[in-house]
């Protein structure tokens, strides 16, 4: 490291202290701290300097991402938010974690076992060899299967295929263009894809209990697909749109033509055992994502979505099954990606429990109440994207969000339940930080895009969602009777 960078680097974490120290201990009078039925109180505030702090070092990557989430668990700790083993185990002992480690060595064994570069020639000899409309194809692929295996699994599927095309192009993490908007594109495209249906995303069942028993709306699969599949058409473009503009491929095609590709396709070798093997511990793991919700209703059994991770590493190993060893699929796997999602959990949990959350929710979304309705979505869409990037969790922002928003209904004007249920769709769309979602944290562990990069292209995003959810909602809200 040069000693210009080590000085930008120890600048921006001077910068990071100063906003901590001004934030932190700035005396609030009353009527700040209270925000209607939320209030500030001191553990909260300290918690919304360290989240801040934390903001600027990533963003400015003074210090390694992971690195910082370490950091912020132990300023947590310090300013007296939390006791330190609580917010230790509310990240790395959240089963989210079990997960990664899964779903990252499943990725491994694609990979490595040749059949991410088999099922990438069959997106290829769909999309061409255009990086442009390769692009679109991942983003398209990822939302369609976010809609019915949830968003992370969606992203657990997608990344190692894209990987392999961009391994095969050596493209190299950090440096390609093409790999930055690809693996943005796994990222957005899940997300995405998880406004589609209910099935999207964990927040969704909850948003539809919320209508239910709180707004006494009744939002059925179908009503749900009828106003997620326009919001899904209208952002897929758009988000295609950011990408190629902000990370413009510096390859118009692969190396390879699209008669190479088909004859490729046309002409590969018969499946490996590995390729095999792994194909139907592949399957495995999805049918059980997909059929969880059957163990529950018929057997009473829970299964989470990390156990189903958890068994395809099991079965990846049963003596027999494949040829790999662990010593060689865990350097696959990056244990600084595992860091820092239990870190942004630790954090998000800590912000909930203070009551930070809740405060910066009410602060976002009151005295909005008069303005036109097309305005009021728009806002409330904003808020609640602005607001994620204070939790780790799409479920965690839904549970926090959709009950608040309906609960502040007097000071929203007409149309409450409608605009809760605007805020539930946005939920999902954890589209600026890194680590506001697993979601994101699957490619980007390939090492393609930076923090500071997904924020960048977030931030372009985040006015176009925000016109499209409040469009889709005001023409089809009234007509379906929840505007």
């Amino acid at each position: 490291m040069n000693k210009n960078s080590a000085a930008r680097k120890l600048a921006a974490i001077g910068i990071a202290a100063i906003l901590f120290a001004v934030l932190a201990f700035l005396p609030l009078p009353d009527s700040v701290r209270r925000a209607g039925d939320a209030l500030l109180d001191p553990k909260g505030q300290r918690a919304i300097a360290v989240l801040a702090g934390a903001l600027v070092i990533w963003v400015l990557e003074a210090l390694p991402f992971h690195i910082t989430g370490l950091l912020a668990m132990v300023m947590l700790a310090l300013v007296g938010a939390g006791d330190f083993a609580t917010i230790v185990k509310s990240g790395f002992g959240d089963d989210v974690v079990l997960f990664f480690i899964g779903v990252l060595a499943l990725a491994a064994a694609i990979v490595r076992s040749g059949l991410g570069k088999r099922v990438s020639l069959l997106v290829l000899s769909i999309t061409g060899n255009s990086t442009r409309r390769i692009i679109f194809g991942f983003l398209a692929a990822g939302a369609f299967l976010s809609m019915w295996v949830t968003a992370i699994a969606s992203s657990a599927i997608i990344m190692p295929l894209a990987l392999a095309i961009l391994t095969e192009e050596g493209a190299k993490p950090g440096e390609s263009r093409f790999g930055r908007a690809l693996m943005l594109a796994v990222a957005w495209g899940a997300l995405i894809g998880a406004v589609g249906t209910p099935a999207g995303s964990g927040s969704n069942p909850l948003v539809v209990k919320f209508m239910g028993s709180l707004a006494h709306v009744d939002i059925s699969f179908v009503r749900w697909m009828t106003i997620g599949l326009p919001i899904v058409a209208l952002l897929l473009p758009s988000a295609w749109g950011v990408l190629v503009l902000f990370s413009p491929p510096e390859m118009t095609h692969l190396q390879k033509s699209r008669d190479d590709i088909k004859h490729e396709f046309s002409n590969q070798s018969r499946m490996s055992h590995d390729e095999k093997a792994t194909l139907i511990v592949f399957a495995i793991t999805v049918l059980i994502w997909v059929a969880s919700p059957l163990f529950q209703s018929f057997w009473h059994i829970k299964i989470p979505i990390s156990m189903g991770a958890v068994a395809a590493v099991v079965l990846l190993f049963v003596p027999g099954m494949t040829s790999f060893k662990w010593k060689d699929l865990q350097k696959e796997i990056d244990w600084s990606g595992i860091i820092l999602i239990a870190a942004g959990i630790s954090l998000g949990m800590t912000l909930y429990q203070t009551g930070a959350a809740a405060w910066l929710s009410v602060v976002l979304l009151g005295g909005i109440g008069n303005l036109p309705l097309f305005v009021r979505l728009v806002l409330i869409v904003l808020a609640v994207l602005t607001v994620k990037i204070a939790f780790s969790s799409n479920t965690l922002t839904g549970t926090i969000i959709v009950p608040l928003v309906l609960a502040l209904g007097p000071l929203l004007g007409t149309g409450a339940a409608g605009l809760a249920l605007a805020a539930g769709f946005t939920a999902n769309l954890a589209i600026i930080l890194v680590t506001t979602s697993p979601v994101n944290i699957i490619p980007y562990t390939t090492g393609y895009f930076s923090i500071k990069d997904m924020a960048i292209a977030g931030l372009i995003l985040t006015p176009l969602a925000a016109l499209i959810i409040a469009l889709v909602f005001s023409i089809l809200g009234p007509a379906m009777g929840i505007l």
